[in-house]
């Protein structure tokens, strides 16, 4: 099944590609209708990848139309998928979550089982703008976005408004993302403000569990998020290092591969 964010991205590639996409095509070869699409083009062009025509849109030169986000998208996709897919088969109904944001944490969003994807099955909570747009399509989501600082590097909201806005939460399970994890230094990201948002975040759940792939382990990026012994659960793929995934569980971490 296609979720939006696979459907905006194939229609990313086609006007890079074409140059020229409509409306009508888009529908007959999606299966979905022209207000889906509509609205898949207008947060293309939100996000610059596209400019929209009567009847269509078309790319236009300079558009960063990969990004470093796009570009983090697509490196590693089958991996994170599975990631995503073992990470979401932990939430249960009536659960409140915590989206943390990165490229491996809208997978978990992208495969949470259709029953709790029906209204008030699950609560969600996210800056993550890719997570906020996948679990947007479910029918009537318990959804909280909280708001911020936009960074386009990242597709989130960071900075004091977005920790505030968690500080009267509590969630049952959070999802973090990082850039890096070691034994030494734990979670890592390059940004300050992300890794603030993450913290917070972990602080707030009763369970941490980390997504991460395999390229991630061992890396120590710029700042840290958590220190490994906050983290209750890694999901990486099969790919890790089995010495590296054996220290990982002696700290005191259950780890899962996908």
């Amino acid at each position: 099944m296609t979720t939006a964010r696979d459907r905006r991205e194939q229609i990313a590639r086609l006007v890079e590609e074409l140059q020229r996409v409509s409306v009508a095509e888009l529908t007959a070869r999606f299966g979905v209708t022209e207000a889906s699409i509509r609205r898949d083009l207008m947060i293309l062009e939100n996000a610059g990848q596209l400019r929209r025509v009567h009847g269509g849109a078309v790319g236009h030169a300079g558009v960063r139309a990969h990004g470093i986000y796009a570009t983090k998208a697509r490196e590693r996709r089958e991996q994170k998928a599975r990631i995503g897919a073992v990470a979401a088969s932990l939430v249960a109904a009536g659960d409140v979550v915590f989206f943390d944001s990165g490229t491996t944490v809208v997978q978990v969003a992208s495969h949470i089982p259709g029953p709790l994807r029906r209204a008030n099955a699950i609560t969600s909570v996210t800056h993550s703008i890719p997570v906020l747009e996948e679990i947007g399509d479910w029918e009537s989501p318990h959804l909280i976005c909280l708001g911020g600082l936009y960074l386009p590097d990242y597709q989130a909201l960071v900075g004091p408004r977005t920790v505030a806005g968690l500080r009267d939460l509590s969630a049952d399970i959070v999802f973090l993302g990082c850039d890096g994890l070691t034994l030494e230094t734990g979670l890592t990201t390059p940004h300050m403000l992300v890794a603030e948002v993450g913290a917070t975040m972990a602080a707030r759940a009763r369970r941490v569990a980390v997504v991460a792939d395999s390229s991630k382990l061992g890396r120590q990026g710029f700042t840290p998020i958590v220190a490994l012994a906050q983290v209750d659960l890694l999901i990486t793929d099969t790919d890790a290092d089995p010495e590296r995934i054996a220290e990982i569980r002696a700290a005191g971490v259950e780890v899962r591969l996908a």
